[in-house]
């Protein structure tokens, strides 16, 4: 049995859930987070720890950004669109018993010291930013790195949070066939820039 409490929004998701792991969860209801839902998930965190498992949409981060602010220390699965996709319908309900225990398997944990040595101008330096295929590659990253979809500015307040630094980011970026220069991995994009006469 997962020993956290998993945060989901409704009770198909519950299912889906319980279908892939042995694990206790809560529902938030959707979007419109109660106060009540937000007091149990204080008391599971305090006692158990949290998952916040949400649907890979616009809602789903809205009510991940709710608990999160309300519930410091939470730990975070994220499911790609992919995963969580049937006949157009996106949500947890309708991911694979197996996309769900990866999930888990690469829960997240917010830093105790949030913080990262990737900056803005790194993004646009390896392309997560500012050019025509930045969204696809930052697709592809966050689902590599399990932080989830997310635009140029999400994407680095997630690196902050979760304390993945350039390292992690060149690793994610080689993988998906993107190889980073090494000065940048390790000294970041001014001093790349420097090096190739930028």
């Amino acid at each position: 049995m997962i020993k956290e409490v998993i945060v989901v929004e409704g009770k198909h998701d519950t299912t889906a859930v319980k279908r892939a792991v042995d694990a206790d969860t809560i529902e938030t209801g959707g979007s419109a987070v109660g106060k009540d839902v937000l007091a149990r998930i204080e008391l599971a965190q305090r006692k158990r720890g949290v998952i916040i498992l949400t649907d890979p949409d616009y809602a789903g981060e809205r009510i991940r950004s709710i608990v999160a602010g309300r519930v410091p220390g939470c730990k975070h699965a994220f499911l790609s669109q992919d995963e969580a996709t049937l006949n157009d319908d996106i949500g947890i309900e309708n991911a694979k018993p197996e996309s769900i225990r990866e999930a888990l398997a690469a829960v997240r944990t917010e830093a105790e010291a949030p913080g990262t040595d990737v900056a803005w101008a790194d993004l646009f330096f390896v392309g997560l930013a500012g050019t025509d295929g930045s969204a696809h590659r930052r697709l592809l990253v966050g689902r590599r790195l399990r932080i989830g979809y997310a635009n140029a500015k999400t994407f680095l307040k997630r690196c902050a949070m979760f304390g993945i630094g350039r390292k992690e980011i060149a690793a994610a970026l080689a993988a998906c066939g993107w190889p980073v220069d090494e000065v940048w991995r390790v000294d970041g994009a001014a001093e790349a820039a420097r090096g190739h006469g930028g």
